[in-house]
């Protein structure tokens, strides 16, 4: 059980937040117009190890967020990501991914990005401070009680995420707070906190740096810590790859072929037989069942492969 953290006010501030470590100057990149490009390069790796680091130290509240989660869709619930800028559109790439990888239904997993989909190639940065579109995207999408609202804003103020996830809390759904400053900078009421502090950017305020990269690390082991719970992964093989283009099929192919250790050719006739699932092909080889039996013992699990072999 996830306890929720003391309730405290949340106030964005509405003037001077030269307070947020994300804003802060960083000393180490001072002289950075006067570097050579090696320099800057070398710099800059040393920055993004720190964002790595940042991210270790949240692992606690990310095995937390992967939980409750995988709970969640177990239950027939959805995760939404809601951002502006970077995070949002860090957000709507993850849930993009997540249909080619793990074959997983597009509604299971989507991202709201303020200023909708025009905004992934074009600025709308102005829209991240209406508080209401935020609330008003979680109605739109009947958000309820089974679902959960994953707010990603890397300095903590966005009004369009906190209105978001104020909605999210009200009609009864679990939210996930990620921010790359401290609680005593930015205190708030979620049920899970992620606060990877990865300092002050190479470019003074530009969170498209270190914290984007923190952004997109957690997202990475989220969403794919939850497919594993969700029992789309076999071993460390994508077991659910949508085969959608000749790459995915010659990845299923191969994944055919290690995990049976028969011929390329056979897998691929395999392959056919279960209509282009490499799930239904594996537990059609190893218990030497038809389509209809594996589809129907595939069922019966969940859809998971592991507790499909048991039984």
């Amino acid at each position: 059980m996830i306890e929720k953290p003391i309730k405290k006010s949340i106030e964005e501030p509405t003037g001077d937040r030269g307070y947020l470590l994300t804003e802060q100057a960083n000393p180490d990149s001072q002289n950075l117009d006067r570097l050579s490009t090696l320099e800057i390069v070398e710099l800059f790796n040393r920055e993004d190890a720190k964002a790595v680091a940042a991210v270790g130290q949240e692992k606690e509240a990310i095995a937390q967020a992967i939980t409750l989660i995988a709970e969640a869709i177990t239950k027939g619930g959805r995760l939404f990501y809601v951002g502006a800028g970077t995070s949002g559109r860090l957000g709507v790439l993850d849930a993009a991914e997540c249909p080619p990888t793990f074959c997983s239904d597009p509604e299971l997993i989507q991202g709201i990005l303020a200023g909708g989909m025009n905004a992934m190639v074009k600025s709308s940065e102005a829209l991240e401070d209406h508080e209401d579109d935020g609330a008003m995207a979680i109605a739109e999408r009947n958000i309820c009680d089974r679902d959960v609202v994953f707010g990603i804003t890397a300095g903590g103020t966005t009004p369009y995420v906190h209105g978001a996830l104020r909605a999210a809390t009200q009609r009864g759904a679990k939210t996930v707070f990620f921010c790359c400053v401290p609680p005593e900078q930015f205190p708030v009421q979620y049920d899970i906190e992620i606060r990877p502090l990865v300092g002050a950017e190479i470019l003074a305020g530009s969170t498209r740096l270190k914290a984007g990269t923190a952004t997109k690390l957690v997202l990475n082991t989220i969403s794919t810590g939850v497919m594993v719970q969700l029992g789309k992964v076999y071993g460390n093989r994508m077991i659910d790859v949508a085969v959608t283009n000749s790459k995915l099929e010659d990845r299923a192919i191969r994944i055919i072929c290690d995990l049976t250790s028969i011929s390329r050719e056979e897998s691929q006739t395999l392959l056919k037989k279960s209509g282009k699932s490499v799930k239904l092909a594996l537990l059609m080889y190893w218990k030497k069942v038809d389509v209809a039996t594996g589809t129907q013992v595939l069922q019966d699990s969940q859809a998971n492969l592991t507790k499909a072999l048991q039984l």
